[in-house]
């Protein structure tokens, strides 16, 4: 019985010994050097090219008229549609089928700043339909998109360079389907009243 233990014993600590010996050292797998050669690919780079939409950080925007318009000078604020963009019934669907994912929610299907997200207490972002926002050039919503603005974070990584240009392309028929001047969103006001209800939340940053 006593031997049976010591080798019982024994056989443990021979377990417990060669587990604290065993590496799992990923380095001893096969890998690669970056910009290698590569026989895996049909043309031959171990690198892969970017895919579609990818958006970059920390390097040079890219500098096409198309795109340029978000990192160019502040004078592009004022800048119109790029000369290569057509506002046709295929760019305006697509741009409102992004309005309607990405900005309906907070500012409504209509523009108005009525969204869903505003109607649960957000903060009210302007609508499209103020001064302001109706004399903007097209310029300004796509920096806007690109880049956000008081309480909107950038949807730079969630619509693409040629999509916010469709995009703008509908806020800005929204705006030519009526004449309607709403007046400026007041900071002190309440984002939106409801029969009865007092005023949700004050606004403060606000989105455009």
């Amino acid at each position: 019985m006593r031997l049976r233990r010591i080798a019982t014993q024994a056989s443990l600590l021979l377990v417990l010994a060669t587990t604290g010996c065993w590496r799992d050292d990923m380095s001893d797998d096969a890998h690669a050097k970056p910009m290698e050669s590569s026989s895996f690919f049909s043309d031959g780079k171990l690198a892969r090219p970017l895919i579609n939409g990818t958006v970059p950080r920390g390097h040079k925007t890219v500098a096409d008229p198309l795109y340029a318009v978000s990192n160019a000078p502040p004078a592009m604020e004022t800048a119109g549609f790029p000369p290569t963009f057509q506002a046709t019934p295929q760019t305006l669907e697509r741009g409102r089928e992004q309005f309607t994912i990405f900005c309906a929610p907070c500012h409504g299907a209509l523009g108005d700043g009525h969204g869903m997200i505003v109607q649960r207490g957000f903060p009210r972002p302007p609508s499209y339909y103020e001064r302001r926002l109706r004399d903007a050039a097209p310029g300004h919503f796509y920096n806007v998109i690109s880049h956000g603005y008081g309480a909107m974070y950038s949807y730079a990584e969630r619509i693409e360079e040629n999509d916010r240009w469709k995009v703008v392309a509908y806020v800005k028929a929204l705006q030519m389907s009526t004449d309607r001047i709403d007046p400026p969103v007041n900071t002190g006001a309440p984002a939106r009243q409801t029969a009865g209800a007092a005023a949700t939340q004050p606004t403060r940053d606000r989105a455009e």
